[in-house]
């Protein structure tokens, strides 16, 4: 497979330069440090795989690959501990890598790649949300969400979302269509995303869009427009009630 990495940092490259020299695969076929080049070289030499840092001195690799249009190739995204970029990856369902890059991480993450190569290629639904969501710099102004399932990836609307149930380490999304989506990551990762956008975690089993929220049974549950009800934690119950009054 042949990879490109998009990295402005001399240090970091030769660092993953290191790495990727041991893993049979791969041919490392380019590497840039700015946008105007990467742009270039990407559709001439048509890699399988891009590591890409997000934030580079010209630019950023969402606008880079959001102006190629090209979706044949897999990314893993790079980035430094940047609030925004990491929801914006969470939103749009992107992996990534946290710097200082770890070889043990990389080389795990480079060998999904290979193994589920018709998989995993770049999709520009969630490079809008991604890009989206990065630009507003933390501003909630995302509508959308990619939630990655088994079998694919589905783009839904946040304010679609009733609620998020978990059960042992996955997660199912109920919509106000009446369909479910399964992904496989804990509920964790979404409440840190979705209480930008009126969510609350009740109960450590569920995450609920308050926007649906019809009655709340003071015995501790509450009832959603689509007749479910969700239980609330004993600790959450002030927290559901001081919400509740400040949408009166």
């Amino acid at each position: 497979m042949k990879l490109y990495i998009l990295e402005d940092e001399i240090r970091i490259l030769q660092h993953i330069l290191q790495i990727v020299k041991n893993i049979d695969y791969l041919e490392v076929v380019g590497t840039a440090g700015e946008i105007k080049v990467a742009k270039k070289e990407i559709l001439v030499l048509k890699p399988d795989i891009i590591l890409a840092d997000i934030r580079l001195k010209d630019g950023d690799s969402f606008q880079l690959f959001d102006e190629i249009g090209v979706t044949d190739f897999q990314v893993i995204f790079l980035t430094a501990y940047d609030q925004y970029a990491i929801q914006a990856l969470n939103l749009g369902a992107f992996g990534y890598l946290l710097k200082p890059i770890d070889e043990v991480s990389l080389t795990a993450y480079l060998n999904k790649c290979y193994h589920h190569r018709e998989q995993e290629t770049l999709g520009q639904q969630q490079l809008a949300i991604a890009k989206e969501h990065y630009l507003a710099q933390g501003m909630a102004a995302a509508k959308r969400i990619a939630l990655k399932s088994l079998e694919y990836i589905e783009v839904v609307a946040i304010d679609d979302i009733i609620y998020c149930k978990s059960d042992k380490g996955y997660t199912t999304f109920y919509l106000n269509t009446g369909s479910e989506i399964l992904v496989s990551k804990g509920l964790k990762e979404y409440e840190s995303l979705l209480t930008l956008f009126g969510f609350l975690r009740c109960h450590q089993s569920y995450l609920i869009n308050f926007k649906y929220v019809k009655k709340y049974y003071r015995e501790g549950y509450l009832q959603m427009e689509n007749k479910e009800n969700i239980p609330v934690s004993s600790r959450k119950k002030e927290e559901v009630l001081r919400y509740l009054e400040n949408i009166a």
